[in-house]
């Protein structure tokens, strides 16, 4: 199984990812889960990537950023979705590729047309299709708030290019997220309330067929 949790940045999609991981290994099941930032990457190549996309300071183009992130994707694709795939076990990332067409199409107007084409020729077809795809959401309020208080041991989150962006950026982004969400059918859950209570919420959507 192929599961995907999708959203704006401060939705806790890192901390459902492992939460998810936990219950179905209390289950018996062999899980993979991974960011596909790389922000939390053990690999020495896909951090290095992830630092210079987050964490530099210097001027870096936005088709660069969708180029290297593409590298990142791909990389944890072969190295860790592929195999675990084939072996019978469950994957679960936070974030693919519609991040990239959200945040560097919609929000820094690279040609979105680029960007798919560029995703379909490089990633596989099963990329695209995973099993479940979750889309996490939050008030504005609630988002901003959240985004002034992040704090990471690598780098200071709130410093990351595109979570230091002002309010009208991230309201630019979060109307994109919903417009992906209707055209793609994809399911979209309020992460406003405790940790608990979304996780629930993301369970019935994952078994709810």
């Amino acid at each position: 199984m192929y599961i995907v949790i999708e959203g704006q940045d401060g939705t806790g999609k890192d901390t459902q990812a492992k939460k998810l991981k936990e219950f179905f290994e209390s289950q018996g099941k062999t899980v993979v889960a991974y960011a596909e930032s790389g922000t939390a990457s053990e690999d020495e190549f896909i951090s290095e990537i992830a630092r210079l996309n987050y964490g530099s300071k210097q001027d870096i183009g936005y088709k660069t950023r969708v180029l290297l992130f593409l590298v990142n994707r791909y990389e944890q694709w072969r190295k860790l979705a592929e195999p675990a795939l084939k072996n019978g076990d469950i994957v679960i990332t936070t974030r693919n590729w519609f991040s990239t067409l959200i945040y560097e199409g919609y929000g820094a107007g690279v040609s979105k047309t680029f960007i798919t084409k560029l995703h379909k020729t490089v990633m596989p077809e099963y990329y695209f299709k995973p099993d479940k795809i979750i889309l996490l959401t939050l008030p504005e309020e609630e988002q901003l708030k959240r985004l002034n208080t992040q704090t990471d041991k690598k780098w200071d989150r709130k410093q990351e290019f595109w979570k230091s962006k002002g309010g009208e950026f991230q309201r630019k982004i979060n109307s994109a997220y919903l417009k992906i969400a209707k055209e793609h059918n994809i399911k979209t859950i309020d992460a406003s309330g405790s940790i608990e209570e979304v996780f629930e919420t993301i369970k019935e959507c994952i078994f709810n067929r």
